[in-house]
């Protein structure tokens, strides 16, 4: 008979688990939440530790939107990290009607939101009425 005993952070496991960063190469480096509030469309990004001034460019072009950030290395002597440093990009589509006139973004407590207006999606089915002539060339 084998004894389960209780570990660290209270898990039925021989070690602590939730250190661990199984997958950290299939994980979005840039991590986002999106949703529609009214008419306008919101994009929340997780971006602590940056100076938004000078590390992220966000631009707009076919519809997306492209959020580049650049998050520089300190020189520190550590032990452990499991901070991500380095360029890192993420490009979301905005929803039919998106006006690119109206792209904002602030920057709060290391949260980046950018928002957009969005009006009425134009049609997407456009009917094209067909001229009946008569036959002849003229």
């Amino acid at each position: 008979m084998s004894t389960i005993t209780r570990f660290r952070g209270g898990a039925l496991a021989p070690f602590d688990w939730s250190s661990l960063s199984w997958f950290p190469l299939f994980a979005p480096a840039i991590r986002v939440e999106d949703y529609l509030e009214g008419d306008r469309y919101v994009v929340r990004a997780e971006l602590p530790g940056i100076d938004p001034a000078k590390d992220v460019t966000i631009s707009y072009s076919g519809g997306a939107l492209k959020l580049e950030v650049e998050r520089a290395e300190s020189r520190k002597d550590r032990m452990h990290s499991e901070f991500h440093y380095g360029s890192f990009t993420r490009v979301l589509s905005l929803p039919s009607g998106a006006k690119e006139d109206t792209i904002a973004a602030t920057y709060k407590d290391g949260i980046l939101e950018i928002t957009v207006q969005v009006a009425e999606p134009a049609p997407a089915v456009k009917t094209i009425p067909v001229a009946v002539g008569n036959g002849t060339k003229g």
